[in-house]
């Protein structure tokens, strides 16, 4: 299984590795979903715009969920995310993710180690990949 993602140019000019999926809803819709991938990220969480948009109950949770900024209010949420792998099909991550409940928190979702852990993960600035390797996909590095 090979999951692509692209470099994406932020507002503030910096290009970052993400990889675009979709989260389930309180609704069952699936909402489009931006996810930064970030191997240094524990797990993954949502931001507070795209958790707004699912319409989840507010829940605290148990962690503490902080970064660069400190330490910042998170609920959990119980659901799916769907990325689009290889050959056009999807595959999905189901469990409980955090997401932030302040805008201020985080400005794109992050896709963390709790599901980039299952993959082989390329962030190739250089060459332009950002992919998730797993399943009869192998990459390998040789000398030129």
């Amino acid at each position: 299984m090979r999951i692509d993602g692209e470099w994406y140019a932020y507002d503030d000019g910096i290009v970052r590795p993400v990889i675009r999926g979709a989260i389930q809803a309180a609704s069952g819709v699936w909402e489009p979903a931006p996810f930064l991938v970030d191997t240094g990220a524990d797990r993954t969480v949502f931001s507070a715009a795209i958790f707004e948009i699912l319409g989840f109950p507010q829940a605290p949770t148990q962690m503490n969920i902080g970064g660069v900024g400190g330490i910042a209010e998170s609920v959990t949420v119980a659901t799916q995310i769907r990325l689009k792998r290889d050959g056009g099909r999807t595959v999905a991550f189901r469990g409980e993710y955090a997401a932030f409940t302040q805008f201020e928190a985080l400005d794109m979702s992050v896709l963390g180690r709790d599901i980039l852990e299952l993959f082989a993960v390329i962030v190739d600035r250089p060459t332009s990949v950002v992919s998730l390797i797993g399943q009869r996909h192998v990459y390998r590095i040789e000398a030129l």
